[in-house]
């Protein structure tokens, strides 16, 4: 974790055009839902389609089972703290914030319960953020 290979990265490919493709679409349709239903939307937006979309294209590159399966347990223990928000959102909203101060104080607010779950974690065993 030491040195970022950027060269990856940044390399682009006609798959990464395909995979950029599908989930932009993915995104589009939700959000298209949302125009008519935005309970459905939060339904879809709910399940988990960006974790497993991403799965899939990890999978389709070749990565080791081991890999994503580090991949989604990571991402369990990363959802914890973002799911405050879903509610102090609404909270501040419908409480006279504008929807821009609102949007910095979440993603403040959940950068330190981030933080905060990566202390209580590592106490248990569980290191997110390994050196």
């Amino acid at each position: 974790m030491n040195r970022i290979p950027w060269d990856k990265i940044l390399s682009f490919t006609a798959f990464d055009a395909v995979k950029l493709l599908i989930t932009a679409l993915v995104i589009v349709i939700v959000t298209k839902i949302q125009l008519v239903n935005d309970r459905l939307s939060a339904l879809l937006i709910a399940l988990p389609l960006t974790s497993l979309v991403a799965m899939v294209w990890m999978h389709s590159g070749g990565q080791s089972r081991e890999r994503i399966a580090n991949h989604s347990e990571g991402t369990f223990w990363f959802v914890l703290p973002t799911l405050p928000m879903f509610l102090i959102l609404p909270w501040m909203l419908r409480n006279g914030w504008g929807f821009w101060s609102a949007l910095l104080a979440n993603c403040l607010l959940t950068v330190g319960f981030f933080w905060l779950t990566v202390i209580i974690l590592r106490r248990f065993g569980v290191d997110l953020m390994p050196k």
